[in-house]
């Protein structure tokens, strides 16, 4: 898994249908602070997600596992929402 941050929503009306019923965020992935790292990337949101917040992703055949369907076509599933964050024993992010 990879800690990624939302930063933003894709919408596709035309889609394979077994995406059908998934809202797909777009994220970028992040250090331990919270700081966007290279090209941001689209993901099922399999929890909730929203907007600025950081979370988990799982990719590859996990992606698929997560989401319910070894045959669903992801390879980027958000499998958690992030409360906090230790790095070598320090506070690099806390959700406000």
């Amino acid at each position: 898994m990879r800690i990624a941050k939302v930063v933003g929503v894709a919408v596709a009306t035309v889609k394979d249908r077994r995406l059908e019923g998934g809202k797909c965020l777009l994220v970028s992935a992040t250090d331990s602070a919270g700081k966007e790292q290279g090209i941001p990337f689209v993901a099922l949101d399999m929890v909730g997600a929203g907007e600025g917040e950081l979370v988990m992703i799982a990719e590859g055949s996990s992606a698929r596992v997560a989401a319910g369907d070894a045959n669903r076509p992801v390879d980027a599933v958000i499998v958690g929402i992030l409360d906090s964050l230790r790095h070598n024993g320090k506070m690099t992010y806390t959700k406000s």
